[in-house]
C-alpha cells in the first residue's frame, strides 16, 4: 500500500469520526465565542482566534458529510488564515489581520451552508438536528464578528462611533445585533458597518423564527418504556 493510500485511509477514518459530531462543533463555537469575548484581535490572541475559528469551520465541514478532499482544502485555508494572523502580529500590519478575519469569515460561510444543508436533509428531527441548527445560529454571530473586525482594520476610521474597540466589543456587538437585543452602547460609525449590522439583524430574526422554532416544534424525543 502506497503512502498516498495510507493518507487517504487516515483522512477517511478521521472524516467518519467527525461525521454527525455537531456536539463537538457547538463546543468549538462556544470556545471561540469565549476567547473572542476575553481578548482583542491582535498579537498572540489574533493567532489563537484565527486558529480556533477556522478549526471550528473545518470540523463543521467534516461533521456535515463533506468529502475528505474538501475538508483537507479547508484545513489548508485555515492554516493560511493562521499564518496571516501571525504575520500581522509580528509585523504589526492591519492588512494581514484583515486578511485573516476575511478568510475566517469565508470558511465560516462555507461551513454554515454545509451544516444547514445537512440539517435540512435529515429525514426526521432529532437531537443532532437541533444541535446543528443551534451551531449554525451561533456561527452566524462569529461570522459577522470576523466581518466587523476586518472592516475595522481596513477602513481609516474606527468601526464604532465611540472610537476604538475594546476587548470583546466586536463579538458582543455581533451577538446583540444577531438577537436584536440592541443595548445601544455600541453603534457603527457609518457605512458599511451599518449595512452589515442591518443584514445581521434580518438574518438572525428570520433564522430564529423560521428554522429553529420550526425544528423545535417538530422534535419528539423518544421516551424509554
Amino acid at each position: 500500500m502506497t503512502g498516498r493510500e495510507n493518507r487517504q485511509q487516515r483522512w477517511s477514518r478521521y472524516a467518519e469520526r467527525l461525521e454527525q459530531a455537531y456536539g463537538l462543533v457547538l463546543l468549538l463555537v462556544v470556545l471561540t465565542y469565549v476567547l473572542a469575548s476575553l481578548t482583542r484581535f491582535s498579537g498572540v490572541a489574533a493567532i489563537a482566534l484565527a486558529a480556533i475559528g477556522c478549526s471550528t469551520a473545518t470540523v463543521a465541514l467534516g461533521s456535515s458529510g463533506v468529502r475528505p478532499p474538501r475538508v483537507r482544502l479547508a484545513a489548508g485555508v485555515a492554516v493560511l488564515a493562521t499564518v496571516s494572523a501571525a504575520i500581522g502580529a509580528l509585523a504589526g500590519d492591519d492588512g494581514f489581520y484583515a486578511a485573516a478575519g476575511l478568510i475566517q469569515m469565508l470558511l465560516l460561510i462555507v461551513a454554515t451552508f454545509a451544516v444547514l444543508r445537512s440539517v435540512l436533509s435529515e429525514p426526521s428531527v432529532n437531537f443532532r438536528t437541533i444541535l446543528g441548527a443551534i451551531s449554525v445560529y451561533m456561527i452566524f454571530g462569529l461570522l459577522f464578528t470576523s466581518l466587523y473586525m476586518a472592516t475595522d482594520r481596513l477602513q481609516a476610521a474606527p468601526f464604532f462611533e465611540q472610537g476604538g474597540a475594546g476587548t470583546g466589543d466586536f463579538v458582543f456587538f455581533s451577538f446583540t445585533t444577531l438577537t436584536t437585543t440592541g443595548y445601544g452602547n455600541l453603534v457603527p460609525r457609518g457605512q458599511p458597518g451599518m449595512m452589515f449590522a442591518g443584514f445581521e439583524m434580518l438574518l438572525g430574526q428570520i433564522f430564529l423564527v423560521t428554522l429553529i422554532a420550526g425544528l423545535v416544534s417538530l422534535w419528539r424525543p423518544q421516551r424509554r418504556e
